[in-house]
């Protein structure tokens, strides 16, 4: 097994405003790209409606999802949370203790993996 910790996050478009969402979108993903190297997958998908965004987000260990939620706070927290509600928050992995206190607000459900492989 490795470290890995991932997780889709499922969101609605507050009042359906798909511009304003994807153009955060865009500066987030970009953002990420580039300060984040332990980011290993960052993608967002949109319903055809443009109701609601699945993020798939997948991180090399705990830590490099503490690095990403330090930066998440500091630069798009306060707007995300103006764009998008969260509905639901599945996590992958075995994070640690921090990344669990650091996820708690969105109630998420934890799966533990127990077999597989990852490439």
């Amino acid at each position: 097994m490795n470290n890995n910790v991932s997780w889709m996050l499922e969101l609605s478009i507050i009042d359906g405003n798909i511009s304003v969402a994807k153009e955060l979108m865009e500066e987030m993903v970009s953002a990420t790209k580039e300060n984040e190297p332990n980011t290993l997958s960052y993608e967002w998908n949109f319903s055809e409606d443009g109701q609601s965004c699945h993020i798939y987000e997948r991180y090399l260990d705990s830590d490099a999802v503490m690095v990403h939620a330090q930066e998440f706070g500091e630069k798009f927290a306060e707007r995300f949370m103006t764009v998008y509600a969260p509905k639901r928050l599945t996590v992958y992995g075995n994070p640690d203790s921090n990344v669990k206190e650091g996820l708690a607000p969105f109630g998420p459900e934890y799966m533990s993996t127990e077999g597989g492989f990852t490439r």
